[in-house]
């Protein structure tokens, strides 16, 4: 097996886990600044945030704003319009970076995987030919090709036209 030195995985390995009380890191995220919580895009009712600890270059979290666990709590417009952002996310992510594909999904409970279980939120994942598995776990070797600032600095320039 090949060993990939990747000192910054060691902030989420070595933290210790948040009380249930602790607070959201998405609730943080959409009330306060933007690249410090690595926040690309927001509206009223949605905001993305970049993964820190991604899967592949370009992970994302599409979520509402409201503090909502589970697909049944959300409004008919909340539905449309997270929709609409995992859209416009793809094709930003299409413009800029370049994927040859996607997985897009959403964990629902802890032993489902959701890492944070009270606040709904889908992963958009991007895929290139070669790049092995979903789950780094699973490869001998992952790495990611850019830093966190350098594709929030790329997406916030794409999403807010500029």
């Amino acid at each position: 097996m090949d060993r990939l030195w990747a000192p910054w995985r060691l902030n989420y390995a070595a933290q210790p886990k948040a009380p249930e009380d602790a607070g959201c890191f998405v609730c943080r995220a959409a009330a306060a600044n933007d690249r410090e919580h690595l926040v690309v895009y927001r509206t009223e009712q949605t905001v993305v945030i970049l993964n820190r600890y991604p899967y592949n270059n370009g992970h994302l979290l599409v979520c509402p704003r409201p503090h909502k666990a589970g697909l049944h709590e959300l409004t008919d417009g909340e539905t449309l319009e997270l929709q609409r952002i995992l859209q416009r996310m793809m094709a930003a992510l299409q413009s800029t970076i370049k994927p040859d594909g996607f997985n897009v999904g959403l964990n629902l409970g802890r032993v489902a995987g959701a890492g944070v279980p009270g606040h709904l939120h889908w992963h958009i994942v991007p895929r290139w030919s070669g790049d092995v598995n979903f789950m780094p776990v699973l490869a001998d070797t992952k790495v990611i090709v850019q830093s966190l600032e350098s594709l929030h600095e790329i997406l916030s320039r794409e999403l807010s036209g500029r």
